[in-house]
């Protein structure tokens, strides 16, 4: 189906651009103080032009063909997790001891980023198919179906933590749920599953108080020091709480107002990328970090918006899982940055400095602008 201007989704169009404006100035502002030659910035400016191109070719498939891509598309997503994993330290290196990204001409890229859109196209399509061929639900199909999503999600979920990367596999888990709670599943299911969620949390707290060594068996030490240094950041400051009370310093003294740009004084690492809300805060304060908040919302209602307009199964269910990643990435770095939950180096979706989040970021929201074009040209035809 051939678009045209007159369908496009200005709105949404609008907030991304305000995304790239504050995310080029606010990692110029950080690259300043960064022990790095590179222009990072400058860098960002050009991930967002190659992404724009991109994203303006994937825009002219309808979602029709996006659902009957939906599985090669996956399949694709897990032969890159699984290239990835097979390959050499010279065509994927281990940074910081994960081996999450592909080493190419243009920089890093990050196979797990795109697979995360992949999986949200699937497994909207896998519920759409199984509810279409089980038009009375009973316990067992509703069963049926979520042994169908959770199967289609280990997978890649797997070769994720392999990496190991458990930040990612968290997304990863919440577009899962997120799809589940969406696909129709009776409540009574879902129900036994929060209860189960809501156990699995509370032996998790039991371990780490009275049994931390156990931890180990989930997770790398890496990953519990990171849990001591959240709890605790300043009886670490001097070595893994270093960052977030730097972070939690920064954002503090930014008080109401901020710095000003380029005034922040403060040594956040990598403050252009996982903490660049970090840099946000200082310069602009209370109010400025406010701004960026509000946006997000806007962002996540036009989403809504327009997934729900639409009132399709399938995109209503990508809708779904699109909105599900960003309120996880928006969540959890907002909240790393200040102490309110562990770091576990999510970056910030469409801010935060890095060419496959960016990518994927504006992948997932093509695609929503796809939605709201074909809502519009049946409005348009239909009058």
């Amino acid at each position: 189906m051939k678009r045209n201007n007159s369908q496009y989704d200005y709105g949404l169009l609008g907030i991304i651009i305000l995304f790239m404006v504050i995310s080029c100035i606010s990692i110029y502002s950080a690259q300043t103080s960064l022990p790095y030659s590179s222009n990072f910035a400058l860098r960002q400016f050009i991930w967002y032009i190659i992404a724009f191109s991109l994203t303006a070719v994937i825009y002219y498939f309808d979602t029709e063909q996006i659902k009957r891509l939906s599985f090669p598309a996956y399949v694709f997503g897990i032969l890159l997790l699984v290239i990835l994993f097979l390959s050499p330290s010279t065509i994927a290196p281990e940074i910081k001891g994960i081996k999450a990204w592909f080493s190419t001409p243009l920089g890093s890229l990050q196979p797990s980023e795109f697979m995360k859109v992949f999986l949200i196209m699937f497994l909207a399509k896998l519920s759409v198919d199984h509810n279409r061929k089980f038009i009375r639900r009973t316990l067992y199909t509703d069963s049926l179906l979520i042994g169908k999503i959770v199967l289609a999600t280990m997978i890649p979920l797997v070769l994720i933590l392999l990496q190991p990367d458990a930040g990612t596999g968290m997304v990863i888990l919440t577009i899962m749920i997120g799809i589940i709670f969406c696909s129709g599943v009776s409540w009574k299911i879902l129900s036994l599953l929060t209860g189960l969620a809501v156990l699995s949390l509370g032996i998790l707290t039991y371990i780490y108080l009275y049994q931390p060594d156990l931890l180990l068996v989930f997770l790398d030490q890496y990953q519990v020091n990171r849990i001591h240094s959240w709890l605790n950041p300043f009886m670490y400051s001097s070595n893994i709480g270093y960052q977030l009370t730097q972070s939690i310093f920064a954002i503090g003294s930014g008080m109401t107002e901020g710095k000003g740009f380029l005034n922040g004084v403060v040594d956040v690492p990598e403050a252009h990328s996982d903490f660049i809300f970090t840099t946000i805060g200082e310069e602009y304060g209370f109010i400025g970090a406010s701004i960026v908040v509000v946006l997000y919302f806007l962002l996540l209602m036009q989403v809504k918006t327009i997934t729900m307009k639409n009132k399709n199964e399938y995109e209503a269910l990508i809708g779904v899982g699109v909105i599900a990643m960003f309120t996880f990435h928006i969540f959890e770095n907002i909240g790393m940055v200040i102490g309110l939950v562990p770091i576990t180096g999510i970056p910030l979706p469409l801010l935060s400095y890095g060419g496959s989040s960016l990518l994927s970021s504006l992948f997932a929201l093509t695609i929503i602008l796809n939605i709201s074009a074909k809502s519009k040209s049946y409005m348009f035809h239909k009058g």
